[in-house]
């Protein structure tokens, strides 16, 4: 009887490998923030060795940065360029997708979340700034306190996403697309066409 051939030792996908790590990383990071999250954790709960988030991100740091990047590039997502009239709609869009999405959550919530490390403080104000730049290039180009009004916005935002996923406060938290926009729309008017 012959022995069967042992089966070839499975390949690692690289790209699912380090998929995984950003998505349990960014988890992670939204919830218990920078300093308490280690790579140890990140790398069990991924089910991978730790030395995987060196050969893929370099460092806790340049893996925090690359949980930034998924997590613009997560809101900027189907957003394209946006008209004045189209913002709040937008938004509450977001927002409310966001409910059902944790993706989406998280990559707002970790815009929020304090790291108590000065380097990922940086990035992470670094995002908040590029975010805020782009909706006042988008909604008020030409005014002198655009930015301010855009941050204003942005605060707002992301306000709702914390009322709604983290204290669940109603009726905020069950408030679907369609019966946020017009109040949205009131305020983001208010804070952006003032300044046209």
């Amino acid at each position: 009887m012959e022995t069967p051939e042992p089966a070839p030792p499975k390949r690692r996908d690289a790209s699912r490998t380090r998929q995984l790590l950003l998505d349990v990383a960014k988890k992670r990071f939204a919830r218990d923030g920078y300093s308490a999250t280690t790579v140890r954790d990140i790398a069990d709960e991924a089910g991978v060795n730790v030395a995987l988030i060196s050969r893929y991100f370099s460092s806790k740091e340049g893996l925090f940065e690359a949980c930034l990047s998924s997590a613009v590039s997560e809101l900027r997502r189907d957003s394209g360029e946006i008209a004045l009239d189209d913002v709040a709609a937008d938004i509450a869009r977001r927002i409310t997708t966001s409910r059902d999405d944790e993706s989406m959550t998280e990559s707002m919530l970790l815009l929020l979340r304090t790291s108590g490390d000065e380097r990922a403080e940086q990035m992470r104000r670094g995002v908040i700034q590029a975010i805020s730049e782009r909706l006042a290039a988008v909604c008020s180009p030409t005014a002198p306190d655009g930015l301010l009004r855009a941050q204003l916005v942005l605060a707002t935002s992301l306000g709702i996403v914390v009322l709604r996923s983290s204290l669940r406060v109603e009726p905020l938290t069950s408030a679907g697309e369609g019966e946020l926009t017009p109040p949205l729309t009131d305020v983001i008017n208010a804070l952006l066409r003032a300044s046209s």
